[in-house]
């Protein structure tokens, strides 16, 4: 059965990530960081083996999507790794589009398990001699990195993974703009939350209590009723820590919320049967600007494959925006802002790639780094 094969190459292509695999040769594309572009003779018999037809699957599905380059009118795009692929495959899977396998708990579990499992090896310290490989195959920027690359502060892959980067590699740019980007990622912006919800969170369950895990009676969802959103999603090769996008006091302690282990992708987010921002594992932290005295609820959401979510601020602390909350161990993820109504406009060509530019269509993420301008606070 085609759900069986895939489970079982799902569950292989993550053994695989361990060095201490038979086969293993310290090449993440034989793995989980496998892509489209991989696929060539020989190289992965293993996966052909459970799923011969992978290569029309993800051609029939999907296998990655297109992201604006800022400044440009250039699209280019990103193909999804393997283990995305696959769990996309797991999640959706037969006629025309996909069936949804929402509600599956056989599914829910195994995507929790593996996602342990890939934590427990990427803790590991035989785990380090991926590093190398991941830093040739995502073209990572290693003159920017706080520490090198064989530096023993990398006591195992997930040091590396939410590595830190040099001070003032990631600048806080346009001064006048009281709004920087708080990730390295893809990012779509809407000035309503109700825009969000036609134009890109299509999950028909989706709502600002459900995400924040509250009583829509709760004064903060109350407070956030009609207010903005952005969106910043981050992909494995990212830079993983999270930043502050404004001048805020951070105010209580964060709140985990349990959840499953979904791909954030976007075809995921964009599904109108399955909500899986409020669906999946997350942490929320509120923030009051400093400036308006009005609340940002920052969402963490965990995704297939992300072994944690933790924060470096405590109650009380004060931070300037670009200045550093927290950061994900292994997998892409996303990080959730939802802004009080008035407190941002969010740059026009931001908004412009979020809308789509087709009737019934989907917008496009814009790449962003950490301190890019995304706002400012409106004009009176």
């Amino acid at each position: 059965m085609l759900e069986g094969s895939i489970i079982e190459a799902f569950k292989e292509s993550v053994e695989r990530s361990n060095p201490q695999h038979a086969d293993n040769s310290n090449d993440v594309t034989q793995g989980i960081h496998g892509h489209l572009h991989h696929f060539v003779a020989g190289h992965h018999v293993w996966l052909n083996k459970f799923v011969p037809q992978l290569q029309s699957l993800a051609a029939r599905y999907h296998v990655g999507n297109y992201v604006a380059i800022r400044g440009t009118n250039q699209r280019i795009f990103e193909s999804m790794p393997i283990y995305a692929r696959l769990g996309m495959h797991i999640l959706f899977y037969g006629r025309e589009q996909v069936k949804l396998l929402e509600g599956n708990k056989r599914i829910e579990a195994l995507l929790m398990e593996q996602s342990k499992r890939e934590g427990q090896i990427y803790d590991s310290p035989e785990s380090r001699s991926h590093i190398p490989s991941f830093i040739q195959t995502y073209n990572i920027d290693t003159n920017e990195l706080l520490y090198p690359p064989d530096s023993p502060a990398y006591k195992n892959f997930n040091d590396f993974f939410y590595r830190k980067l040099k001070p003032g590699a990631r600048p806080v740019q346009n001064p006048d703009h009281e709004f920087c980007s708080a990730a390295d990622c893809r990012l779509v912006v809407y000035p309503a939350i109700h825009d969000a919800q036609t134009f890109w969170i299509k999950g028909d369950e989706f709502t600002v209590p459900a995400l924040l895990g509250l009583d829509k009676s709760d004064p903060l969802c109350r407070a956030l009723e009609g207010g903005s959103l952005a969106s910043f999603r981050l992909a494995p090769s990212d830079y993983h820590r999270f930043h502050s996008l404004a001048d805020a006091t951070v105010v209580g302690k964060p709140r985990d919320i349990p959840g499953q282990y979904f791909t954030v992708n976007p075809q995921a987010v964009n599904e109108k049967n399955l909500d899986v921002l409020s669906a999946n594992k997350r942490s929320v932290l509120i923030l009051n600007h400093d400036a308006t005295n009005k609340k940002i609820a920052f969402v963490a959401v965990g995704a297939l494959l992300v072994g944690s979510i933790q924060w470096t601020v405590s109650a009380g602390s004060k931070v300037r925006r670009g200045e550093e909350l927290g950061y994900f161990a292994y997998g892409g993820s996303t990080v959730v802002a939802i802004l009080e109504p008035g407190m941002v406009e969010w740059d026009s060509d931001l908004v412009a790639n979020s809308a789509p530019r087709t009737p019934g269509k989907l917008g496009t993420e814009t790449l962003m780094k950490v301190g890019w301008s995304i706002g400012k606070a409106p004009r009176k």
